[in-house]
């Protein structure tokens, strides 16, 4: 199905949050990011609303639409529940992964191999995104799924930044592979495990990627 325009501005708005070029509590003018993409209020009005509905993006009565700004006890909250839902979809996925599936799995990871040897952060994070993807896909529960990509959504940024910090990268890799076998191996409670580790955020992770947030400042009121 054919996206519609305020679609294809939500994504590529939502990915200018994801990757920082928006940032946490900056406002988004209307007008200016109509003129920047060449188009009309209107649909920018209609991407904006769209991201507000699943908390990307701030918007209150009369007032400008800004980034959502980040509350570190809300932050812990959403990684809890979304280590949930993703140990959730790992458990039913290595139900009812087929062989197929579980081959495509393979090769995303293999994509994020290749992402780690060449030191490409960007890489790796797109190759991981779609490691998740398919893994959701995998539960075959389609609420679930839904679920699982609202909140994805949510953390997007955070996540982003997260491949940032001292040797994350590497781990997350080691994990992914580990989850691998587990699916492989149809092992259900190891794979819910695995996933509960892979996305938790433990205190150390935590304090590095606060502190990450407050070095990027820049905040508008």
């Amino acid at each position: 199905m054919k996206k519609q325009q305020s679609e294809i501005l939500r994504d590529a708005i939502e990915e200018m949050v994801a990757t920082g070029e928006f940032k946490p509590g900056q406002y988004l003018e209307e007008g200016e990011l109509a003129k920047r993409f060449e188009v009309s209020r209107t649909p920018i009005r209609e991407a904006l609303l769209q991201l507000g509905s699943v908390g990307i993006v701030e918007i209150r009565p009369r007032r400008r639409a800004r980034v959502a700004q980040f509350d570190p006890h809300l932050l812990v909250e959403m990684f809890e529940v979304m280590a949930e839902l993703e140990a959730m979809c790992g458990r039913l996925a290595a139900r009812r992964m087929s062989a197929d599936e579980l081959d495509e799995l393979a090769r995303a990871n293999e994509d994020c191999r290749r992402a780690l040897s060449e030191a490409h952060e960007d890489a790796y994070y797109y190759a991981n995104e779609r490691f998740h993807e398919l893994l959701y896909l995998g539960s075959r529960n389609r609420c679930l799924i839904e679920q699982t990509r609202n909140l994805q959504r949510r953390l997007r940024p955070y996540r982003r930044l997260q491949l940032r910090l001292r040797a994350r990268v590497s781990q997350s890799f080691e994990e992914h592979c580990a989850i691998v076998k587990a699916l492989q191996a149809h092992d259900e409670q190891a794979v819910d495990l695995l996933m509960r580790t892979h996305i938790t955020m433990h205190a150390q992770r935590f304090s590095e990627l606060m502190s990450f947030l407050a070095s990027m400042g820049n905040r508008e009121d």
